[in-house]
């Protein structure tokens, strides 16, 4: 009986004159006898299309997934009722760490955003503060970052010419606020999977053009050089900076011995470490507080040189005056004239926020054995950007020095920011007086060594090289286009490259045809059975009886794959082709892949009918046919006509096999296409018509795409062999107590007590068998009763409606060979040869 929601949807598909397809059609024959299961006690399966209600419930969350949804929010709440002392103790160490770090990178990386130095703090402090909140991994430290620093202060340069009366911070919170809540939008709807899309290669490009363009554009304040702006294309710095070198300052001393001697404490203690590896953690912390060490001791220079100085008289260039506190915490600044100005740099700041966060929080996931949940990581950053502006603090995410530091430190918790957080308050109301005589050289020369490491070494490169090729050149193209133009305009480069590729790379993908081999498992010189363990003879002298059963595998006729070509590999049967696709299955790539699998058949069959034109004229234009001379030939050949040009060795085409292992969705357009190919075929075979085979199908809705289109069950045939067809299945047992396994075990069983009770007599009355356990005893008895236990569990794979879905090649092979010789046959028999009635 139709439901009510049925019968509404019949009676408007009427008024609107869409013909609704009640059934399959094949699905009507299973009745009358045309495709049966041979065993007759086998359950029958009926494979039943999915339906549109069942894709809406799968999109529709249910109560349990909205309530998991709310608790993934606030991964905190997940393992804070478990912190202990020792968890505590390892957080206190890790979070005092990057707290001595992040104070002197902070104010530097602000001079990068073209912010007073106390901004880097304020946005250190809310990100390592707010980010345990909402952490999913406990390694990743969010605040300033040299990239995005850069960034911000190229978009406040630019909006300072629109805008000159808006202060510089204004800028710097409304663009931390915009990309804040994009990035909070993205993961709150779980789509973290978006940064997915950039490959490695590109993330690469991006990090190296960036460090090498931060680390130029440092070097004319750690030399004192001035008179050009830093912020033009990375080679136009550098080239100024040679010209400039003439202009050379005493900063020079104070950034050039800062960089020389960070880089030493660095290789003294990376030695120390392996020299005395017992005091390896001892040289980690002071390799780890070499910037704060060096900050220190400069500032101290800094203080004794320029302490009785007047404040414009400074014999090189300092911080001056840090204000104590929040000195800017304040509602940030945000109108449709800033949004409007930064609207253009969105989509950079963006991506920056997302690519250094995500993958750096995923790499130390995987060092560290856990899994990030990158839309979560999303949440953190958006719940971030959105909040520190509210402090003065501008776009902040995760650092990779910073995490990498923290990971080395034993951090044990998220919770460890807050400890760094009060490290950073405390700077921010203990240290003003401190920061007055930093040496801006000295602050270049930290910048300089942090995003050294970002650069990617020739040998990761060499690496990349040997893995993809094409990877490589994407890297290049995307550092080169970064040193000569700018860091947004490298990030749209390689993201674009990248994405030309993988496109090229689907709309180019064409399948393979395949070859059967047949193929032993061999272990040594010994051959082994299908079970893996019973060892057989030497290969060599198999023969006969002793000889294991073979597998079919199936390869690349043209060996592409890499298999060994010695191997010869043709068509299984002639007219019979089987097709792999390799890339998928798709409207970009749908047209040529099936032109190449057209071509391919066409090369190596020929019509059905060579006569099928009646008269020249009938012949299309693009089909002129066989020359005159051709036509002569084959007609002294005593030949029709419509041989002639015609290579008859070629066999006529019978049936396709479609692997569909690679394919998990297809669309309108690729169906589409597949029908068209296969009406293009029908008249190339003419008046026969080609068997469609499809195996290894993984998807339902791929099923009934392919059904709806008239796949999966015989097409009818113009000489009448259309209930001919002989439905092939592929059977298995049900597991468990039934099975044909289990009943083989019983059989054997049952002998062995039988063996045992005539050797002896039982002892006791529950030992003693009944009247029935006697015949069940018996071998043959046991032996029957399994056969008949497999013939009760044995079911079809796919269902009886869709005899043309095999589950393997194997079988889909089998079915088409074995229905072509049956037509063959029957055909015979019509002519007088075979009768048709023993078929």
């Amino acid at each position: 009986m139709a439901s009510t929601s049925t019968k509404i949807g019949h009676g408007l598909a009427k008024v609107l004159g869409i013909k609704v397809q009640k059934s399959e059609p094949y699905q009507d024959e299973l009745t009358r006898g045309e495709s049966v299961f041979s065993v007759a006690t086998a359950e029958t399966f009926i494979e039943e299309p999915p339906t549109t209600g069942e894709f809406l419930r799968q999109l529709t969350p249910s109560g349990q997934q909205i309530r998991d949804y709310i608790w993934s929010l606030f991964p905190f709440l997940h393992w804070i009722s478990f912190y202990n002392l020792q968890w505590f103790v390892g957080d206190l160490v890790a979070g005092i760490t990057i707290g001595a770090v992040v104070v002197p990178q902070g104010m530097a990386y602000a001079v990068l955003a073209n912010l007073a130095p106390q901004f880097g703090l304020y946005s250190s402090f809310m990100g390592v503060l707010i980010y345990w909140f909402f952490a999913t991994s406990k390694d990743i430290t969010i605040g300033p970052v040299a990239v995005m620093s850069t960034v911000t202060g190229g978009v406040v340069a630019d909006m300072k010419k629109e805008l000159p009366n808006v202060p510089s911070h204004f800028i710097a919170s409304a663009l931390a606020i915009l990309s804040g809540a994009i990035v909070l939008f993205i993961g709150l709807i779980r789509c973290g999977w978006i940064v997915e899309l950039i490959p490695l290669s590109a993330l690469s490009a991006f990090m190296t053009g960036s460090a090498i363009n931060i680390a130029v554009g440092q070097v004319p304040t750690m030399m004192g050089i001035t008179g050009f702006s830093t912020r033009d294309a990375t080679y136009l710095v550098f080239i100024h900076t040679l010209q400039g070198l003439p202009r050379t300052t005493l900063d020079a001393a104070m950034g050039l011995t800062a960089l020389t001697m960070l880089y030493l404490i660095r290789a003294a203690c990376k030695y120390a470490a392996k020299r005395w590896p017992q005091k390896q953690k001892l040289f980690f912390f002071l390799s780890t507080l070499r910037t704060v060490f060096v900050i220190l001791l400069y500032t101290m220079i800094s203080w004794l040189a320029n302490r009785h100085m007047p404040r414009g008289k400074a014999k090189f260039k300092i911080l001056f005056n840090v204000p104590r506190g929040f000195q800017n915490a304040a509602v940030p600044m945000l109108d449709k004239e800033i949004a409007r100005g930064l609207a253009n740099s969105l989509p950079a700041a963006v991506i920056v926020l997302l690519i250094e966060h995500i993958a750096i929080s995923k790499s130390f996931g995987r060092v560290n054995n856990y899994a990030i949940n990158p839309s979560q990581e999303m949440v953190a950053i958006g719940v971030t950007n959105l909040l520190g502006p509210f402090l003065g603090g501008y776009p902040a995410t995760g650092s990779f020095s910073r995490t990498a530091i923290k990971s080395k430190a034993g951090v044990r918790t998220p919770f460890a920011g807050v400890i760094t957080a009060l490290v950073v308050l405390l700077a921010i109301y203990a240290l003003p007086a401190v920061f007055y005589y930093i040496p801006s050289a000295s602050l270049a020369a930290v910048i300089i060594h942090a995003v050294g490491d970002l650069i990617t070494p020739p040998n990761t490169v060499y690496k990349f090289w040997r893995v993809s090729p094409i990877d490589v050149i994407i890297f290049f193209v995307g550092v080169i286009v970064t040193v000569f133009t700018t860091i947004e305009i490298g990030i749209y480069t390689t993201i674009s490259v990248s994405a030309a590729v993988l496109l090229v790379r689907i709309l180019k993908g064409r399948g393979t045809f395949l070859g059967r081999v047949s193929v032993h498992s061999v272990v040594g010189d010994h051959v082994l059975g299908g079970d893996g363990r019973q060892g057989f003879a030497d290969y060599g002298t198999l023969t006969g009886s002793n000889e294991p059963p073979a597998r079919n595998i199936f390869l690349p006729i043209d060996h592409q794959d890499g298999s060994n070509p010695g191997i010869d590999l043709e068509t299984p049967y002639p007219g019979v082709f089987l097709y792999r696709f390799t890339e998928g299955f798709n409207y970009p790539n749908a047209s040529h892949t099936l032109e190449y699998l057209t071509d391919y058949i066409f090369k190596h069959t020929r019509r059905t009918n060579l006569s099928h034109y009646d008269r020249p004229g009938d012949r299309p234009w693009n089909d002129p046919g066989p020359s005159r001379k051709q036509r002569k030939a084959a007609k002294a050949a005593g030949l029709d006509e419509g041989a002639a040009g015609v290579n008859l060795s070629l066999p006529t085409l019978k049936a396709i096999i479609l692997d569909f292992s690679a394919v998990n969705n297809v669309d309108i357009t690729s169906i589409q296409q597949l029908i068209d190919v296969r009406n293009q075929l029908d008249r190339y075979t003419a008046p026969d018509v080609v068997d469609w085979h499809l195996a290894c199908i993984n998807n339902r809705w791929t099923k009934r795409a392919l059904v709806s289109a008239g796949f999966g069950y015989p097409t009818e045939r113009p000489d009448g062999l259309h209930h001919r067809w002989q439905s092939i299945f592929s059977v298995a047992e049900i597991g468990g107590s039934d099975s044909a396994a289990q009943a083989a075990d019983d059989a054997l069983n049952e002998k062995e007590l039988g063996r045992r009770a005539s050797q002896a007599p039982p002892n006791d009355i529950e030992a003693a068998p009944s009247s029935s356990s006697s015949e069940d005893a018996d071998p043959k008895a046991a032996h029957k009763r399994a056969v008949e236990l497999r013939q009760k569990r044995a079911v079809v794979v796919h269902g009886l409606n869709r005899p043309l879905f095999h589950v393997d090649l194997t079988s889909a092979l089998q079915s088409a060979i074995y229905n072509i010789e049956n037509r063959a046959q029957v055909q015979r028999g019509e002519d007088g040869v075979v009768d048709a009635k023993q078929v």
